[in-house]
Protein backbone atom coordinates (compact mmCIF):
# COMPACT_ATOMS: atom_id res chain seq x y z
CA UNK A 1 0.00 0.00 0.00
CA UNK A 2 2.52 2.54 0.12
CA UNK A 3 3.96 1.91 -2.89
CA UNK A 4 0.82 3.01 -4.19
CA UNK A 5 0.78 6.66 -1.47
CA UNK A 6 4.20 6.98 -3.29
CA UNK A 7 3.15 6.87 -6.83
CA UNK A 8 0.01 9.33 -5.55
CA UNK A 9 2.89 12.25 -4.42
CA UNK A 10 4.92 11.69 -7.41
CA UNK A 11 2.14 12.26 -9.68
CA UNK A 12 1.19 15.56 -7.59
CA UNK A 13 4.90 16.59 -7.82
CA UNK A 14 4.68 15.75 -11.86
CA UNK A 15 1.13 17.71 -11.74
CA UNK A 16 2.30 20.98 -9.72
CA UNK A 17 5.75 21.35 -11.94
CA UNK A 18 3.25 20.66 -15.33
CA UNK A 19 1.67 23.80 -14.06
CA UNK A 20 4.17 26.26 -13.36
CA UNK A 21 4.21 28.79 -16.39
CA UNK A 22 7.74 29.61 -16.68
CA UNK A 23 7.03 32.21 -19.16
CA UNK A 24 8.42 35.77 -18.33
CA UNK A 25 5.41 37.44 -18.98
CA UNK A 26 3.45 35.36 -16.48
CA UNK A 27 5.60 36.44 -13.13
CA UNK A 28 4.35 38.53 -10.86
CA UNK A 29 5.93 41.47 -9.21
CA UNK A 30 5.67 43.75 -6.40
CA UNK A 31 2.08 45.67 -6.54
CA UNK A 32 2.14 49.27 -6.11
CA UNK A 33 5.86 49.18 -5.84
CA UNK A 34 7.68 52.62 -3.60
CA UNK A 35 10.58 53.62 -5.35
CA UNK A 36 11.03 56.07 -2.29
CA UNK A 37 10.46 53.16 0.43
CA UNK A 38 12.79 51.11 -1.61
CA UNK A 39 15.79 53.85 -1.62
CA UNK A 40 19.02 53.05 0.46
CA UNK A 41 21.59 50.76 1.13
CA UNK A 42 21.06 46.81 0.05
CA UNK A 43 23.25 43.95 0.37
CA UNK A 44 23.50 41.22 -2.55
CA UNK A 45 22.84 38.29 -0.49
CA UNK A 46 22.35 35.55 -3.12
CA UNK A 47 22.52 35.84 -6.83
CA UNK A 48 21.68 33.95 -10.22
CA UNK A 49 24.40 34.74 -12.24
CA UNK A 50 23.62 35.66 -15.90
CA UNK A 51 26.26 35.20 -19.28
CA UNK A 52 29.50 37.98 -19.07
CA UNK A 53 31.75 39.40 -16.44
CA UNK A 54 29.36 41.03 -13.42
CA UNK A 55 30.01 42.01 -9.40
CA UNK A 56 30.95 38.35 -7.80
CA UNK A 57 30.71 38.85 -4.13
CA UNK A 58 30.61 41.22 -1.56
CA UNK A 59 27.93 43.38 -3.49
CA UNK A 60 26.84 46.59 -2.03
CA UNK A 61 24.03 48.51 -3.62
CA UNK A 62 22.68 51.73 -3.07
CA UNK A 63 19.33 53.07 -4.97
CA UNK A 64 18.55 56.79 -4.74
CA UNK A 65 15.24 58.88 -6.21
CA UNK A 66 16.05 62.25 -7.07
CA UNK A 67 13.61 65.06 -6.82
CA UNK A 68 11.93 64.50 -10.24
CA UNK A 69 11.02 60.98 -9.10
CA UNK A 70 13.61 59.25 -11.76
CA UNK A 71 15.57 56.14 -9.47
CA UNK A 72 19.48 55.57 -10.22
CA UNK A 73 21.81 52.89 -8.60
CA UNK A 74 25.38 52.46 -7.72
CA UNK A 75 27.50 49.28 -6.84
CA UNK A 76 30.59 48.12 -5.57
CA UNK A 77 31.52 44.60 -5.08
CA UNK A 78 34.62 42.03 -6.08
CA UNK A 79 35.95 40.94 -9.48
CA UNK A 80 38.15 38.30 -10.23
CA UNK A 81 40.08 38.40 -13.50
CA UNK A 82 42.34 36.74 -15.38
CA UNK A 83 41.30 33.62 -12.42
CA UNK A 84 43.92 35.58 -9.70
CA UNK A 85 43.64 39.10 -10.00
CA UNK A 86 41.13 40.35 -7.23
CA UNK A 87 39.96 44.11 -7.33
CA UNK A 88 37.18 45.81 -6.32
CA UNK A 89 34.68 47.76 -8.75
CA UNK A 90 31.86 50.34 -9.72
CA UNK A 91 28.52 49.39 -11.64
CA UNK A 92 26.51 52.49 -12.41
CA UNK A 93 22.50 52.15 -13.31
CA UNK A 94 19.81 54.91 -14.25
CA UNK A 95 16.27 53.23 -14.83
CA UNK A 96 13.36 54.09 -16.56
CA UNK A 97 10.22 54.02 -15.62
CA UNK A 98 7.29 51.48 -17.13
CA UNK A 99 3.47 51.37 -16.96
CA UNK A 100 3.82 49.34 -14.35
CA UNK A 101 5.82 51.02 -11.41
CA UNK A 102 7.67 47.07 -10.54
CA UNK A 103 9.28 47.22 -14.05
CA UNK A 104 11.83 49.41 -15.26
CA UNK A 105 14.33 49.34 -17.94
CA UNK A 106 17.82 49.62 -16.91
CA UNK A 107 20.55 51.00 -18.45
CA UNK A 108 24.21 50.03 -16.58
CA UNK A 109 27.78 50.27 -17.59
CA UNK A 110 30.89 49.46 -15.23
CA UNK A 111 33.48 52.68 -14.45
CA UNK A 112 35.46 50.65 -15.80
CA UNK A 113 35.41 49.07 -19.34
CA UNK A 114 35.93 45.14 -18.23
CA UNK A 115 32.72 45.08 -16.96
CA UNK A 116 29.05 44.16 -18.83
CA UNK A 117 27.45 47.40 -20.15
CA UNK A 118 23.58 47.33 -21.21
CA UNK A 119 20.45 47.81 -21.20
CA UNK A 120 17.65 45.10 -19.51
CA UNK A 121 14.54 44.97 -18.13
CA UNK A 122 14.74 45.70 -13.91
CA UNK A 123 12.06 43.97 -11.93
CA UNK A 124 11.15 44.23 -8.57
CA UNK A 125 9.38 40.95 -7.75
CA UNK A 126 8.49 41.53 -4.51
CA UNK A 127 10.04 43.39 -1.26
CA UNK A 128 8.77 44.29 2.09
CA UNK A 129 11.35 47.61 1.72
CA UNK A 130 12.95 47.11 5.62
CA UNK A 131 14.06 43.53 5.18
CA UNK A 132 13.86 42.14 1.82
CA UNK A 133 13.90 42.32 -1.91
CA UNK A 134 14.22 39.79 -5.33
CA UNK A 135 15.26 41.42 -8.43
CA UNK A 136 14.91 39.65 -11.85
CA UNK A 137 16.21 40.53 -15.33
CA UNK A 138 15.74 38.84 -18.17
CA UNK A 139 18.36 39.22 -21.31
CA UNK A 140 16.81 36.92 -24.09
CA UNK A 141 13.22 35.44 -24.60
CA UNK A 142 12.85 31.50 -25.65
CA UNK A 143 10.59 31.17 -28.71
CA UNK A 144 8.27 29.68 -25.91
CA UNK A 145 8.83 33.06 -23.86
CA UNK A 146 10.39 31.18 -21.19
CA UNK A 147 14.03 33.14 -20.26
CA UNK A 148 16.85 32.21 -21.79
CA UNK A 149 19.28 34.44 -20.18
CA UNK A 150 18.29 35.29 -16.90
CA UNK A 151 19.69 37.05 -13.46
CA UNK A 152 18.41 37.81 -9.81
CA UNK A 153 19.57 39.43 -7.03
CA UNK A 154 18.14 38.80 -3.15
CA UNK A 155 19.02 42.06 -1.38
CA UNK A 156 18.68 42.30 2.47
CA UNK A 157 19.12 45.46 4.51
CA UNK A 158 20.96 43.94 7.13
CA UNK A 159 24.02 41.40 5.72
CA UNK A 160 23.57 39.18 8.77
CA UNK A 161 21.15 37.70 6.77
CA UNK A 162 17.00 36.99 6.86
CA UNK A 163 14.81 35.16 9.63
CA UNK A 164 13.63 31.67 8.53
CA UNK A 165 10.00 33.72 7.98
CA UNK A 166 11.48 35.94 5.00
CA UNK A 167 14.05 33.05 3.82
CA UNK A 168 10.63 31.06 3.02
CA UNK A 169 9.46 34.21 1.30
CA UNK A 170 12.54 34.33 -0.86
CA UNK A 171 12.77 30.54 -1.63
CA UNK A 172 9.25 30.70 -3.00
CA UNK A 173 9.31 33.69 -4.97
CA UNK A 174 12.64 32.12 -6.25
CA UNK A 175 10.49 28.97 -7.34
CA UNK A 176 7.86 31.34 -8.89
CA UNK A 177 10.87 32.67 -11.04
CA UNK A 178 11.69 28.91 -11.81
CA UNK A 179 14.78 29.54 -10.32
CA UNK A 180 15.06 27.80 -7.60
CA UNK A 181 18.53 25.97 -6.74
CA UNK A 182 19.84 28.42 -9.21
CA UNK A 183 21.27 30.79 -6.75
CA UNK A 184 24.40 31.48 -5.32
CA UNK A 185 25.38 32.52 -1.86
CA UNK A 186 27.18 36.10 -1.80
CA UNK A 187 29.62 36.60 0.83
CA UNK A 188 30.42 39.75 2.44
CA UNK A 189 33.80 39.58 3.71
CA UNK A 190 34.43 42.84 4.15
CA UNK A 191 37.33 43.31 0.76
CA UNK A 192 35.73 46.30 -0.57
CA UNK A 193 34.95 48.38 2.83
CA UNK A 194 38.30 50.39 2.31
CA UNK A 195 40.58 48.34 3.53
CA UNK A 196 41.49 46.50 0.17
CA UNK A 197 42.71 49.53 -1.44
CA UNK A 198 45.53 47.37 -1.72
CA UNK A 199 44.46 46.23 -5.32
CA UNK A 200 44.97 49.88 -6.31
CA UNK A 201 47.87 49.21 -8.38
CA UNK A 202 46.16 46.95 -10.37
CA UNK A 203 43.07 48.87 -10.40
CA UNK A 204 45.66 51.72 -12.39
CA UNK A 205 46.46 48.91 -14.67
CA UNK A 206 43.50 48.17 -15.51
CA UNK A 207 42.49 52.05 -16.19
CA UNK A 208 45.50 53.23 -17.68
CA UNK A 209 46.73 49.79 -20.03
CA UNK A 210 44.54 50.89 -22.85
CA UNK A 211 46.96 53.78 -22.70
CA UNK A 212 50.07 52.50 -22.88
CA UNK A 213 50.60 52.90 -26.51
CA UNK A 214 49.55 56.96 -26.15
CA UNK A 215 52.01 57.48 -24.04
CA UNK A 216 54.98 56.11 -26.35
CA UNK A 217 53.74 58.53 -28.60
CA UNK A 218 54.28 61.74 -25.98
CA UNK A 219 57.00 60.75 -23.53
CA UNK A 220 59.97 58.23 -23.80
CA UNK A 221 59.94 57.73 -20.34
CA UNK A 222 56.22 56.43 -20.44
CA UNK A 223 56.68 53.64 -17.27
CA UNK A 224 57.67 56.28 -15.24
CA UNK A 225 54.76 58.91 -16.96
CA UNK A 226 52.34 55.84 -16.44
CA UNK A 227 52.99 55.34 -12.29
CA UNK A 228 52.55 59.31 -11.96
CA UNK A 229 49.24 59.51 -14.04
CA UNK A 230 48.07 56.76 -12.05
CA UNK A 231 48.43 57.88 -8.81
CA UNK A 232 46.74 61.23 -10.46
CA UNK A 233 43.84 59.55 -11.80
CA UNK A 234 43.44 57.45 -8.62
CA UNK A 235 42.93 61.01 -6.65
CA UNK A 236 41.40 62.61 -9.16
CA UNK A 237 39.12 59.35 -9.26
CA UNK A 238 38.19 58.99 -5.51
CA UNK A 239 37.49 62.13 -4.91
CA UNK A 240 35.15 62.94 -8.17
CA UNK A 241 33.25 59.86 -8.18
CA UNK A 242 33.91 59.04 -10.97
CA UNK A 243 35.49 56.95 -13.49
CA UNK A 244 34.59 58.40 -17.05
CA UNK A 245 35.96 60.57 -19.55
CA UNK A 246 35.97 63.37 -16.71
CA UNK A 247 38.28 60.95 -15.04
CA UNK A 248 40.86 61.11 -17.99
CA UNK A 249 40.84 65.02 -18.17
CA UNK A 250 41.64 65.25 -14.63
CA UNK A 251 44.15 62.60 -14.80
CA UNK A 252 45.92 63.91 -18.32
CA UNK A 253 45.20 67.32 -18.73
Amino acid sequence: MEWVWALVLLAALGSARAERDCRVSSFRVKENFDKARFAGTWYAMAKKDPEGLFLQDNIVAEFSVDENGHMSATAKGRVRLLNNWDVCADMVGTFTDTEDPAKFKMKYWGVASFLQKGNDDHWIIDTDYETFAVQYSCRLLNLDGTCADSYSFVFARDPSGFSPEVQKIVRQRQEELCLARQYRLIPHNGYCDGKSEKSFLIKCLIYLVPLIKVLKKYTSNYPKFFFTSCLIHYHCDTASGHGDARSWRCSFG
